[in-house]
């Protein structure tokens, strides 16, 4: 273990040493000791399930660790720490999901808990706003501070649950997978406001499986795997290699796998597709057994485009042919009958039922096939169903009747796999297949992806990492304002100058 000794004027934003945490048998944390100065920007990395989630809601109050414990929030040693005491000495926590309230407005969400109080009162909106414009102001952002929430972008979002946690003083800020829905000008402007806060006092700790954002931005990094601490580092000089090689344990293969399938017949052909407002006049091909894959920034069309391959918008103009012949796709149901398959970028609502059981999730798109005369689901079919893909893709779970929301990201990734692989189509398109996904995961993901290829499955890989397209795919697609713009061969361009070409 690598710790780094640091010295500071002032007690650091918090100091925990020995903190444990079991849930049944399960040991999340075992004899943790995390350290943040303030004024820093930390990154605390590992793979999904290696306890951090756990260390910060011990942090924030909401879990209790074991006895023998020690936790001190800026110099002052607290004992049993609730979340009321921990947003009193200025811990904020940013989850993914920003826990804002869409339907109110810009102030009223950054100047929430001034609306709280013990009995009935009258809002003062005057005194909202004042709160609300000086927390922007502290930002350098501008927002409409009677917009409501949701008719902003993510970005602005992202923006409103800083100023919130500023509204409450927070010495200490945590954000969870900040810039996972950001586009690249997007993030860098969330990294300057990181930069800007860090310049005036507040500690920042970022988690994030963007492995080169959060070595541009964190002066050190603490690692956790298994739910143990592995160490702290500085971050100068860290590549992400090492990084990923110390969060995983293991050294993972980052090389290009770019494959010439110029011979292969095509399989889903697009020609001249357009729908207004969205994408205008694309066509691209995907041969058999390749991987083309789709990037660009993020309002560039990309997504709505697969809808629209899996039928779930119809275009205006154009043609979809598969295996030479044109699809007329009235709904998504037609493109899974003619042998198309989606897997969402946003697996939490669009691709898994997270109340429903991980057997109950992958059985979901195929119940027809594995139902008798009489309409009832046989329950052999519906084991063996279940039993080949947890095999097949190596799922890591407890029992299949368990829910999938007790999966890890990875894992319900697979699921979802899994269900749109058991209708065996002839087309899988992947939309963001890796967010929220830790680099580990990541890799195991993409290994069964160039598996399926092998298999001779056409496949569409649709993401905004151009890394991620570059290393997994065998040719590139550059879409931008709804069009198509450029195409790269892997084996012929150096990623700096993909991501300079994509980024601009």
């Amino acid at each position: 273990m690598t710790l780094v000794e640091t010295t500071t004027s002032k007690p650091a934003a918090i100091r925990l040493e020995h903190v444990s945490k079991k849930f049944g048998g399960v040991q999340a944390l075992d004899d943790v000791s995390f350290e943040v100065n303030q004024g820093e920007v930390h990154c605390l990395a590992g793979e999904n399930g290696c306890g951090k989630s756990t260390l910060i809601k011990i942090i924030a109050g909401a879990y209790t660790p074991e006895p023998g414990a020690r936790m001190e929030y800026f110099g002052e040693v607290e004992t049993a720490v609730s979340p009321s005491i921990a947003r009193n000495r200025g811990i904020a926590v940013i989850w993914q999901d920003l826990a804002l309230f869409p339907e109110m407005s810009v102030a009223e969400n950054i100047a929430f808990e001034t609306l709280l109080g013990s009995r009935p009162r009258v809002v003062n909106h005057r005194a909202v706003k004042e709160k609300a414009a000086a927390a922007l102001a502290q930002l350098g952002v501008e927002l409409d501070l009677d917009a409501r929430l949701n008719t902003l972008p993510i970005a602005g979002r992202q923006v409103v649950a800083i100023a919130r946690a500023l509204v409450g003083d927070a010495g200490l800020i945590f954000m969870d997978e900040p810039t996972a829905s950001l586009t690249q000008s997007e993030t860098n402007r969330l990294l300057d406001i990181v930069r800007t806060l860090s310049t005036r006092g507040v500690a920042i700790v970022f988690v994030s499986h963007r492995l080169a954002e959060v070595l541009a931005i964190s002066s050190r990094v603490t690692v956790l795997r298994d739910g143990r601490l592995v160490g702290v580092y500085p971050t100068e000089g860290m590549s992400q290699s090492r990084l990923t090689e110390l969060m995983t344990g293991k050294m993972l293969e980052t090389k290009m796998t770019a494959r010439d399938k110029a011979g292969e017949r095509d399989v889903l052909e697009v020609e001249n597709l357009s729908r207004r407002c969205e994408f205008e006049d694309v066509s691209l091909k995907i041969r058999a057994g390749e991987i083309v894959g789709l990037t660009g920034l993020i309002g560039a069309g990309r997504t709505e485009l697969g809808h629209t391959l899996f039928g779930m918008t119809r275009p205006d103009s154009g043609v979809i042919r598969l295996n030479g012949k044109p699809l007329d796709l009235r709904s998504n149901r037609d493109a899974v009958a003619a042998g198309i398959a989606y897997v969402s970028e946003d697996r939490l609502s669009l691709g898994l039922v997270q109340q429903q059981s991980i057997a109950d999730n992958i059985a979901l798109a195929v119940l027809p096939r594995i139902s008798g005369p009489d309409g009832l689901i046989s329950r052999r079919k519906k084991q063996q169903l279940v039993s080949k893909w947890l095999a097949d893709l190596a799922i890591k779970i407890g029992h299949p009747a368990d829910p999938v929301s007790t999966l890890s990201g990875g894992n319900q990734q697979r699921v979802v796999l899994a269900k749109w692989l058991a209708t065996e189509p002839k087309v899988l398109i992947l939309d963001a297949p890796t967010v929220g996904v830790d680099v580990g995961a990541r890799a195991g993901i993409f290994a069964i992806v160039r598996r399926l290829a092998e298999q001779g499955l056409a496949i569409l890989l649709i993401s905004d990492e151009v890394p991620e397209v570059y290393l997994n795919a065998d040719r590139v697609l550059h879409m931008a304002a709804g069009r198509i713009v450029n195409e790269f061969d892997p084996s012929k361009i150096e990623l700096r100058a993909m991501e300079e070409a994509v980024y601009g």
